[in-house]
């Protein structure tokens, strides 16, 4: 029974050096997981409903951009952009995707060209652009996320 007793009492010593242990704090744990995550990729891209049916990643990423610069250049294509600029045969178009599937449009010249009114472009760009299909938003960690990107959309195709 005594080597018993001393060797719970031992035990018991040795074991008091687990409770001085601290718990990490909240916010240094927060701090740490941030510091982990990569905040310039998804987990999964936004996609468009064309696309759903892709299962690998970079084809699904290649539909994506493609099903939007096609979907931009049908509607804004041959029209009013067209025989208003005829020297401008593609725009850059910043498009953004919001977690609620909601995007915005806005229209990106290059600093040094000829002077344009950009706010008559996006007026038109939005205009056009008002009923586009949905899209449905990026995936950061299960979460839908913001996410923006700058499309080359040609307007004028040589004849």
């Amino acid at each position: 029974m005594k080597k018993i007793s001393l060797f719970i009492f031992l035990l018991s010593l040795n074991s008091c050096q687990f409770f001085d242990k601290k718990a990490p704090d909240e916010q240094e744990l927060l701090e740490q997981e941030l510091k982990k995550i990569n905040w310039k990729e998804v987990d999964e891209f936004p996609t468009a409903f064309s696309c759903d049916s892709i299962l690998d990643t970079e084809l699904q990423k290649q539909c994506f951009f493609d099903n939007i610069i096609q979907n931009i250049q049908s509607r804004i294509g041959v029209d009013t952009l067209q025989i208003m600029y005829p020297e401008i045969d593609t725009i850059k178009v910043k498009v953004t995707i919001h977690p609620d599937a909601k995007i915005q449009f806005e229209t990106q010249i290059p600093k040094g060209t000829v002077s344009y009114d950009i706010a008559l472009i996006d007026s038109i760009l939005q205009q056009k652009l008002s009923d586009f299909p949905r899209i449905e938003p990026a995936i950061k960690r299960g979460i839908k996320v913001k996410s923006q990107f700058v499309l080359p959309v040609v307007i004028n195709v040589a004849e």
